[in-house]
């Protein structure tokens, strides 16, 4: 027998001791045993199986020790053992190790006992990675909840700026600057006429005094020019005071009163020129 022949042996021998598990019976009642006897068959088997394989182990070294010597004889080795080799492998037919139903029922139920504890840990695995998943999911749910509200608030307050500068037109702005001028002018022609009505009564001019002063008026010299109200001689200092603001006093002549004059001068009302003190001016309260 030459080497590729043992080699030959060999590997179908391996292949027959392999392939018994592809070929098992389907599910058994549980609570069953192997028994004794066909636990001996089976140790049998597997001793003359062993038994088997290392006397062709110690063949194929014996066979591998003789083509080292020849190496002539190691190339024509190999080829045949390939040769063989590829045979085996186009006709070989899968052979059981042992036939015993019993033997093949203990296996079985060993294999799908194993194969179920992998299949509970991979069920096992899967729900956790599946509850990690969910609390994953719903985080990201909450997330996108918020980003929601803030992109529905960011939207209203953009449309709300839109609407305002829609109606913050040029046209609009000057028609509001024209009724807050007018509201001011409203304003400024009420503080007026309040302004006129409380000089009028309460500061008139020396010809206008009442009844109860008569007799001392009467000792008192009849005025040479026609002199001018107190609200006339405010008015006539501020509109000195807008119309030239660089220039803003005013001479006094003979139609100033002059306790008049002495009550805006006293009172802070009014001030004198630095240079000319017949020069009056009304003061800047801004």
């Amino acid at each position: 027998m030459d080497a590729g022949e043992l080699l030959e042996n060999a590997k179908a021998l391996a292949k027959q001791t392999s392939e018994y598990q592809g070929h098992l019976p389907p599910d058994a009642p549980a609570g069953r045993e192997l028994p004794e006897a066909a636990r001996a068959e089976l140790l049998d088997e597997c001793e003359d199986q062993f038994s088997q394989l290392q006397q062709l182990q110690n063949e194929i070294a014996l066979a591998e020790t003789e083509s080292v010597q020849n190496p002539a004889f190691q190339t024509v080795s190999r080829a045949n053992a390939l040769t063989a080799e590829l045979k085996e492998w186009q006709e070989l037919q899968p052979k059981l190790l042992s036939s015993n139903p019993e033997v093949l029922l203990a296996v079985g139920k060993e294999e799908l006992s194993r194969l179920n504890k992998q299949l509970e840990m991979v069920l096992s695995c899967s729900q956790a990675k599946r509850d990690k998943l969910k609390d994953v999911l719903k985080s990201e749910q909450e997330w996108l909840e918020e980003k929601k509200e803030v992109l529905k608030a960011a939207t209203e307050r953009v449309t709300a700026l839109q609407d305002e500068s829609d109606r913050l037109s040029e046209k609009g702005v000057l028609q509001d600057m024209k009724k807050k001028i007018q509201r001011v002018k409203d304003y400024h022609d009420n503080l007026l006429e309040t302004l006129s009505d409380l000089l009028e009564e309460h500061f008139p001019l020396p010809h206008q005094e009442g009844n109860a002063k008569k007799k001392r008026k009467d000792l008192l010299p009849e005025p040479s020019v026609d002199l001018i109200s107190l609200h006339d001689i405010l008015e006539l200092l501020m509109n000195k005071l807008l119309e030239s603001p660089h220039e803003p006093y005013v001479e006094i002549n003979g139609t100033f009163w002059p306790p008049y004059t002495e009550m805006l001068l006293r009172y802070g009302i009014a001030s004198r020129h630095p240079e000319d003190c017949f020069k009056i001016r009304l003061e800047a309260f801004y």
